[in-house]
């Protein structure tokens, strides 16, 4: 039976898209079978990021509907043969699907896969108690600002009242001069705020823009940073003991932890 996650985060813009896409794609490259399942209904993007939304025949209305199965509605990544789409739909709103719809589909597949990967609506809307109602473990995409930091913690308090229990935080777009000049907090002083486990660092790139406008992950870039940045993550999640991903300069993570 596969590990279902849901990444979510408090606020929008975070990144927390970018953060399923390329996790899912670093899962699948180290031989894990992967589902990455866009819970964002009325919105779905994830199959843009990942430039497969010409091969999209079904969605997920067309499997609550009966009009596929939940086999034809997968779109396999041919860059990662052990990575699947489970897409959303544009037309799909929340009073056509329900919590039960979503855990049938997911109940139909899970033996198929090590892990779901469940990209969540930010929030704490019916998209995220969907979401999160068919998860097991839970990831928080967190930036190093008050906001983020405020709305996450809520958001954790949340999946704890809904008896999710392993939640990891993830630090996005995290720009080490920002916290060396006193522009963000420290992540010393973030995981002192939601008193949780980091699971990994992902810093701010503007080549991520770019990969995900492209459809073409970052992950596939090997030898970028931000490749070997969701390696790392996705390494740390399978219980391998690595150390987080460090930026070149010398003593710049103890630096940016407690500057």
């Amino acid at each position: 039976m596969s590990r279902i996650v849901v990444v979510t985060s408090g606020k929008g813009g975070v990144g927390k898209s970018s953060v399923s896409v390329n996790l899912a794609s670093a899962l699948a490259s180290l031989k894990m079978k992967v589902c990455l399942v866009d819970a964002d209904f009325g919105l779905k993007n994830l199959d843009v990021m990942m430039g497969l939304e010409n091969r999209i025949v079904y969605d997920l209305n067309d499997a609550i509907a009966g009009r596929c199965s939940i086999e034809q509605l997968l779109v396999k990544d041919k860059r990662f043969p052990h990575l699947s789409l489970l897409p959303a739909c544009k037309s799909l709103s929340f009073e056509n699907v329900s919590l039960e719809h979503m855990k049938r589909l997911v109940e139909n597949i899970q033996d198929d896969y090590d892990f779901m990967i469940v990209d969540s609506p930010a929030g704490i809307e019916k998209g995220f108690d969907y979401a999160s109602g068919i998860a097991s473990s839970a990831i928080v995409v967190v930036n190093l600002d008050i906001a983020s930091l405020r709305d996450s913690d809520r958001v954790i308090g949340l999946l704890m009242k809904k008896g999710i229990h392993d939640i990891q935080i993830v630090f996005n777009k995290v720009n080490p001069e920002d916290i060396i000049n006193k522009k963000a907090v420290t992540m010393e002083e973030a995981i002192e705020i939601l008193s949780l486990p980091v699971l990994g660092i992902i810093y701010d790139d503007h080549d991520m823009i770019e990969a995900n406008n492209k459809g073409v992950p970052i992950f596939v870039k090997e030898g970028h940073l931000l490749h070997a940045c969701f390696l790392n993550v996705a390494k740390r999640m399978l219980g391998q003991d690595v150390p987080y991903m460090k930026k070149t300069k010398k003593h710049l993570l103890r630096r940016i932890f407690a500057s």
